[in-house]
């Protein structure tokens, strides 16, 4: 087993353990989805916290153990959604090799998005 899926397994067995410790009612996959994407801002924001985002109050040292703890907050709620979506940790991966090859395509030019047009650094405004 790869990473990947072992982390799709472990987020399926939280998720299961989750549900039934707390109780939870019967979400359906569209409603899990809605609060996950809820928790991801928030998490988000805690993350935003990390990084001096607020350039109105004295910035602290980045605490880079809490950058990865947040980072792995918004794992496991992208996981979560995913399984309740019915994505795989393979249709996952391959989503992303093929979203991957569309994004450096469109860097180089190599598309027929006229926002991502070859030499659009060297053109003046």
């Amino acid at each position: 087993m790869d990473r990947l899926e072992h982390i799709f397994e472990l987020q399926e067995r939280f998720d299961r353990d989750l549900a039934r410790r707390r109780q939870l009612p019967d979400y359906s996959p569209a409603e899990w989805i809605q609060k996950e994407v809820l928790a991801i801002v928030a998490e988000l924001g805690e993350l935003l916290d990390e990084v001096n985002f607020k350039w109105w109050k004295n910035p602290h040292p980045m605490d880079h153990e809490a950058i990865k703890g947040e980072l792995v907050d918004i794992l496991h709620f992208l996981v979560s959604m995913c399984l309740k979506a019915g994505i795989t940790a393979e249709d996952f991966y391959q989503a992303y090799l093929a979203k991957n090859q569309v994004n450096f395509r469109r860097q180089q030019g190599l598309t027929d998005q006229k926002e991502y047009a070859a030499g659009w650094a060297d053109k003046e405004e």
